[in-house]
């Protein structure tokens, strides 16, 4: 007759690891070790007010299936637009596993900002928890709008990857961000879409519709690592990342670890023919079209006749001029495989 096992369901922690506990009949004990995360705390930087207030709403059942994967927590709330820089600035990040955005792609840009000026040393990884209005960056994620749980699965999973960050200087001011920036036509549907947020992405198909109405070209000239361009266009994308309001497929060859930064520009064309071009956006099929140029650069200039609105991912600051540069692979981000 076989020896028969006893499992003990209790588990207990030991070095960070799982030890499961099993009795034979004969009195013998063996050990079960698993690699668990479970040791591991967050610095989650939560905007109660992202996708229109759902965060608020969702706010304890993030904290209770944050607990539930076994992660240590700390929550910081962000009251206006603007506290999630301060709040990360003036962290100790040393004493944290992961410094976590939980809100759109506004809290991201946020939280990064307030990283690159925060003076900690051996700064963890950075993370999101999805719940805002805008998601771009987490669709290079393979996340959608409703996967914050798959967002923190792929957090206590640990997977890190070095990604790209995008450094721009303007204003007299240095900035970050890691999906994208733009001026022109788009600059314009972001700044309209800001007084519609509560729609959720329907706030950004009524600020194109409008803005077209008011359509204007904009003479610009770039200097993509040293080499110089002059366009009169509608609108200029610079990209990290591939998407852009979510739904957009801006910037479709973009990669976010090959140290180059895509730009996509839309040359002047009619309100009809832009209408037209952007049914095509949503495939990333427009950077096909005879009146789009795509440019891949690690360091980038943009110059207008007259100062125009900056958009980084999806934040109205900033004018131009603008330098931008490629941080090849200078951060590390949970990533989901």
């Amino acid at each position: 007759m076989p020896t028969l096992t006893v499992w003990i369901a209790k588990i207990i922690k030991v070095y960070g690891l799982f030890v499961t506990i099993k009795i034979e009949k004969n009195g013998l004990i063996g050990l079960l070790l698993n690699k668990t995360n479970n040791n591991m705390k967050l610095l989650v930087v939560y905007n109660p007010n992202a996708g229109g207030g759902h965060a608020k709403k969702i706010y304890p059942e993030i904290k209770k299936y944050i607990k539930a994967k076994g992660l240590q927590a700390e929550y910081l709330l962000t009251e206006h637009s603007g506290h999630a820089v301060t709040l990360v600035k003036e962290a100790n990040l040393g004493g944290f596993d992961g410094v976590i955005a939980s809100g759109g792609d506004g809290t991201l840009h946020e939280v990064i900002n307030g990283y690159y000026q925060n003076t900690s040393t051996n700064k963890p990884p950075v993370g999101i928890i999805i719940n805002g209005t805008g998601n771009a960056f987490s669709r290079d994620l393979s996340l959608k709008a409703t996967d914050w749980k798959k967002a923190i699965d792929n957090i206590a999973a640990n997977n890190v990857k070095k990604i790209d960050v995008a450094k721009y200087e303007a204003d007299d001011e240095t900035n970050y961000f890691v999906n994208i920036i733009g001026i022109g036509f788009v600059a314009d549907i972001a700044k309209r879409a800001v007084f519609w947020k509560f729609l959720g992405n329907v706030a950004y198909t009524l600020a194109v519709l409008l803005e077209s109405i008011f359509l204007k070209s904009i003479k610009v000239t770039m200097i993509l690592d040293g080499k110089e361009y002059e366009r009169d266009c509608i609108f200029l994308e610079v990209s990290n990342s591939r998407y852009t309001g979510t739904t957009f497929l801006m910037a479709p060859n973009a990669i976010l670890d090959d140290g180059y930064l895509d730009v996509t520009i839309v040359n002047k064309i009619t309100r009809i023919r832009l209408m037209q071009l952007l049914q095509t956006v949503y495939t990333g099929a427009h950077i096909h079209e005879p009146e789009v140029e795509t440019f891949k650069a690690k360091k980038i200039t943009v110059i207008t006749e007259k100062p125009s609105t900056l958009i980084p991912d999806g934040e109205i600051k900033g004018t131009t001029p603008i330098d931008i540069s490629c941080l090849h692979q200078d951060l590390g981000f949970f990533w989901f495989e």
